[in-house]
């Protein structure tokens, strides 16, 4: 590919060519004709691969041109520039460069080539050339020298989702750590248990509140553990995972290169066939961040019903008001962060599918979906690590507990009589529920009317907090 650059009369475009012809490109633009054709090609979404996965593919790249000069592969004045281009490229220079749609060509060769001729135009740049012209530096025999599409992309994404999840894990923990603090600060009151949505035996809001915290502590330690998969590289592979054009020590250095630019504890694959070949890491991952979508989503559904009210829900619990409910109805204040952590979750769970599509539509030595997989599976670290952060903070902090609500619910519960089943049997205590919901008197009101148990005795059997505790109730009738 050689670009043409004597189009001195339009001062707003210069000509570049590749193999399929001649392509205009704005003259300041620090990419080239491949990205062209991509921007003209792919105009579907609007949105722009992520900074933190170009970021990542940069960071390959100068490690590959740190290896490329050891190794005698380039030219060390201009692999030296490269290395400097990368190095603005990381320090936020250029990110207006960087415009392939998400949605782009297959295996992600658009926006590969949108970094290659982005740095071979600022080395061209800083060695006193003009943009476009190729002899100098070119974005394939110098900037991808050694590398492919094929052992980059997925490298840059294992990088990329590696980086972020640490932060969603840090977030998830600070809310299981929130959740662990409330259990405890709660854990005198009482409240009415609830099973099919239905009245059950007493539960202290501590309890319930552990159980959340428990089991966000757990799918967060998956998030983790799936996370380890992903440090296996398959750089090096170059186009199919035999190497072609490298050396046999390229993919050791490259990996070292790595570990310390990214500050990642990543490692040599042992396959590079597999590493290439397999998505299944990413689906590992996307799978462990959808078990916690799944949790938030019941925990942030338990939290709308308990708060649900004032006056005709639960309103067993407050959270804190954080913007007006109704552009109608004066006073209204909603749940807007469960709700908008509900929303969140739904996202997940929908890119996970989408991943899950993507890597079994892989054939042979490449899965040509990584676009879709990258942008899925980085969407969905982003907005979880953000929302639990905002749950978290704006919201189960600041819980409240309408400690008489809850007492009185826990009380007038039909789920009470299930303590009496050793006293007076399950039989004669089912007779009290009917009987109770029959006239609207309380299980209380009904057993004393029935002279079933004593005032003493129902007080010492329906102990609020007795009740909440393992144990079998032996008292005389």
């Amino acid at each position: 590919m050689v670009c043409d650059v004597m189009n001195k009369n339009i001062d707003t475009f210069r000509i570049e060519k590749d193999y399929l012809g001649e392509m205009k490109v704005p003259a300041a633009a620090y990419y080239g004709v491949q990205t062209a054709r991509a921007i003209e090609n792919f105009p579907i979404s609007g949105q722009t691969v992520l900074p933190i996965f170009t970021m990542a593919m940069v960071s390959i790249k100068k490690a590959a041109a740190m290896v490329n000069v050891e190794l005698g592969c380039i030219d060390s004045k201009i692999g030296n520039m490269i290395i400097l281009a990368c190095d603005r490229i990381l320090n936020g220079e250029f990110q207006d460069q960087f415009l392939v749609d998400v949605y782009q060509a297959g295996a992600g060769t658009s926006h590969h080539m949108n970094v290659n001729e982005i740095i071979a135009n600022i080395t061209i740049e800083t060695l006193g050339g003009v943009k476009g012209d190729y002899s100098k530096v070119h974005p394939n025999d110098h900037v991808n020298y050694g590398q492919s599409t094929n052992d980059v992309y997925p490298t840059a994404m294992r990088i990329a989702a590696l980086q972020l999840s640490k932060k969603l894990v840090k977030n998830l923990f600070a809310l299981t750590e929130t959740f662990k603090k409330k259990s405890k600060s709660l854990d005198s009151i009482v409240k009415s248990g609830r099973t099919h949505l239905h009245d059950a035996a007493p539960i202290r809001v501590g309890q319930e509140f552990s159980g959340y915290a428990d089991s966000l502590f757990k799918s967060t330690r998956g998030v983790e553990k799936a996370s380890e998969s992903l440090k296996e590289l398959g750089i090096g592979g170059s186009a199919v995972g035999t190497g072609i054009n490298t050396y046999p020590e390229y993919t050791g250095r490259i990996v070292e290169k790595l570990r310390k630019i990214v500050n990642l504890d990543v490692k040599e694959s042992k396959n590079r066939f597999e590493a290439m070949q397999s998505s299944a890491p990413f689906v590992e991952l996307s799978g462990a961040i959808r078990t916690v979508a799944v949790e938030l989503i019941r925990i942030a559904n338990d939290i709308r019903l308990m708060n649900s009210g004032p006056n005709t829900g639960l309103a067993e619990i407050d959270l804190p008001a954080v913007q007006p409910g109704s552009s109608i109805m004066p006073g209204k204040v909603n749940p807007v962060i469960p709700e908008m952590m509900n929303m969140v979750c739904f996202s997940v769970m929908g890119n996970d599918l989408s991943i899950a599509l993507a890597a079994q539509a892989g054939q042979f030595e490449l899965n040509v979906m990584m676009p879709l997989i990258q942008y899925k599976l980085l969407d969905s670290i982003i907005i979880l690590t953000n929302a639990t952060k905002i749950f978290d903070e704006k919201c189960i902090y600041g819980i409240t507990v309408n400690e008489a609500r809850c007492r009185d619910y826990a009380m007038r519960s039909l789920g009470i009589v299930t303590v009496l089943n050793p006293i007076i049997g399950y039989s004669k205590a089912s007779e009290v529920v009917v009987e109770s919901m029959k006239t609207g008197k309380s299980v209380r009101d009904v057993l004393l009317e029935q002279d079933l148990l004593s005032q003493e005795q129902l007080d010492q059997a329906l102990s609020p907090q007795s009740m909440t505790e393992p144990g079998i109730r032996k008292i005389g009738v």
